[in-house]
Parts: structure tokens; C-alpha cells; sequence
């Protein structure tokens, strides 16, 4: 059986000099949440985008359920729905409205458009407001809104541009929620990248790390946590008590796995009740001022900064697309 998605020594070069995607290969089972997660930069949007048939590769194959995005793309774009991370509703108009819009876009047929629409409504929970204008929706409504239109042709599978940027905890976990259940009903696959580690945590199947346009890990979260085995213990210092010579020490020790700097001093060892003493005298005859000390199990955050080599930061692009949106709406 073919797979969902299926990309084989994908190559995406633009301007003839900066390398988006440097030969991804990777695959997607039928019916399950597929999460991209990298840094900004790192091909993310580029892959999607190829899978979607917006862009052409520059060199390999992609293929969804069997068939080839480039050579077949008005049949692959039956099969999909896809959610940027730019708006992609009007705020002027009421989201009854929109999703009509969208309904006569896809073609879906006039005596089924009411049907489809209030299927849709209610799958988002969007029903109570569907005559109200966007402009007054908050921004989880809004983003529930673009996910509705994506839902009315009931595709195979929905790529998800960063589906829930830049909303609140609550608002993030209606959303999923409300996809879990379309999932479920009628076996969609979902394709997305996301900035929230929790929510690949939580939400995504599998989960695959890219790095600088190659896929550096995937598997599923809890066998990535569990790939680096241990404990890890985090030292926080005073700003001045990271030097490089005491880092390559510590590195060199036999019971350490390896070492994380993100501003603290994270150390993967494989029990940490027998070799905290033994790291705390180091620091301590290195002159380092130790200020707190934590013991945590392997998160999927520090799976990521093993492979890339820094934490995912959502603060400055979370920002920047919330801000835009919300300028958008306003008007």
C-alpha cells in the first residue's frame, strides 16, 4: 500500500545558491499526525509547500498517496487541504460567508454547499457564530475558521502550516481537540509543523526532526526521549562560570553522555544520585559557582537540542506572526 506521503532524496535549491532541502527522505503512514519539527531555516515550510504543489523540487520525488506532486499535481490537489501560516480567511465577511467562498473554490456542489459548511461549522465548534464577522472572532476562533475551510472537502490528507501560532494554551488545545475528532471520523491524515514542543508531544503520531534541509531524527516521541537514555542534570552557573576548558572536562568523563549548553550546563548521565557528587566537586575545583541544581528525565526539547545543537525558539517568530494576524483582523 502506498503511503501518505513519501519523499525520496528531495533537493529544493533557490536562486541557484541556498539549499532549502538537501535530499529529504522521509514517509507518512495513512491516518496517523505527522509533525515536522526544526529551527526557522530549516526547510519546514519548503517541504510542505513541494508537497502541496506549490513549488517544483529542484531535484528527487514526492509523492502523495502514490501519486507524484509534480507529474500528477492537479490530482494530488483533490486529495489535500493546506492552512498557512498567513491568514487565509477575510475578516470582513462572516465565517458562514468564508466558508462559502471556499466551498464554490473547491467545487463542491451547490445543493450539498449548506450541508457541507455546517458540517464543517460544527466540527470546529464555530457553529453559534457562523453569521458573526471575523473581525470579532478572537484568534483561536479565526484559526478554527481556516481549519473548517480546509475541512470542507473532507481531504485525505491536511498539511498545517504552524496551526496554532501564536494561540494561548486553551485556545491551542480546542483546536487539536477538534481535529483529533476529524482525524478519527474519517481517517485523515495530518502533515504539520509547529513551534510548540508539547504539542508535537502530545498530538503528533510520529515526529521527525530537520536540520539545515535534512531530516537529522524521527521516530515517535517517546522513543526519541528514550533514545538518549538517563537522567539529565542542570546546573545553572553564574554567567561567568561556563568556560570551554571546564566543559570539554566534564565532556571527557566516562558516566557522561553527553552535554547540552542552552545558558545552563545540562549533563546526560545515566543515574544521577551517584554521579551528582562526583560533578559538583569538578565544578567546585574549576571555581564555578553552582546557584541551582535540577534532575529531569530526557524531554522531547532536549532531543531537539541534541540534533540541531539549540533549544526551538518560539518567542520571536510566534510574536511576529501574531502580530501580523492580529493587524489583519483589526483592519
Amino acid at each position: 500500500m502506498d503511503f501518505a506521503v513519501q519523499v525520496n532524496a528531495l533537493v529544493k535549491v533557490y536562486d541557484k545558491k541556498v539549499r532549502a532541502l538537501d535530499g529529504v527522505d522521509l514517509d507518512v503512514d495513512h491516518g496517523e499526525a505527522f509533525a515536522l519539527l526544526g529551527p526557522n531555516g530549516a526547510g519546514k515550510t519548503t517541504l510542505i509547500r513541494i508537497l502541496t504543489t506549490q513549488l517544483r523540487p529542484t531535484a528527487g520525488e514526492a509523492y502523495v498517496f502514490g501519486l507524484n506532486v509534480v507529474r500528477n499535481g492537479s490530482k494530488v490537489r483533490r486529495l489535500i487541504s493546506y492552512v498557512p501560516q498567513e491568514m487565509s480567511v477575510w475578516t470582513d465577511i462572516s465565517g458562514y460567508e468564508n466558508l462559502l467562498i471556499y466551498a464554490k473554490i473547491f467545487g463542491v456542489p451547490q445543493l450539498e454547499r449548506a450541508k457541507v459548511i455546517d458540517e464543517a461549522l460544527e466540527n470546529m465548534g464555530l457553529t453559534n457564530v457562523k453569521n458573526d464577522l471575523v473581525k470579532t472572532y478572537s484568534g483561536g476562533m479565526i484559526r478554527r475558521l481556516e481549519i473548517a475551510c480546509a475541512m470542507l472537502i473532507k481531504p485525505k490528507i491536511m498539511f498545517l502550516d504552524e496551526p496554532t501560532i501564536g494561540l494561548d494554551p486553551a485556545a491551542r488545545k480546542v483546536v487539536w481537540e477538534r481535529l483529533n475528532v476529524f482525524k478519527k471520523e474519517y481517517g485523515v491524515t495530518i502533515f504539520f509543523n509547529t513551534h510548540y514542543m508539547d504539542e508535537a508531544d502530545l498530538y503528533a503520531d510520529e515526529i521527525a526532526i530537520i536540520n539545515q534541509g535534512k531530516v537529522v531524527t524521527r521516530g515517535k516521541s517517546e522513543e526519541l526521549k528514550h533514545s538518549l537514555g538517563g537522567e539529565i542534570i542542570v546546573f545553572t552557573l553564574e554567567k561567568t562560570a561556563l568556560k570551554p576548558d571546564l566543559v570539554q572536562n566534564i565532556r571527557k568523563l566516562n558516566f557522561v553522555k553527553g552535554i547540552f549548553e542552552d545558558g545552563n550546563l545540562s549533563v546526560l548521565v545515566g543515574d544521577a544520585e551517584s554521579t551528582l557528587p562526583n560533578l559538583m566537586n569538578i565544578l567546585k575545583s574549576e571555581g564555578a559557582s553552582v546557584e541551582k541544581v535540577s534532575i529531569t528525565k530526557p524531554t522531547l526539547d532536549d532531543v531537539f537540542l541534541k540534533y540541531v545543537g539549540t533549544r526551538l525558539e518560539e518567542k520571536g517568530r510566534i510574536s511576529d506572526v501574531t502580530h501580523m494576524r492580529d493587524m489583519i483582523r483589526k483592519g
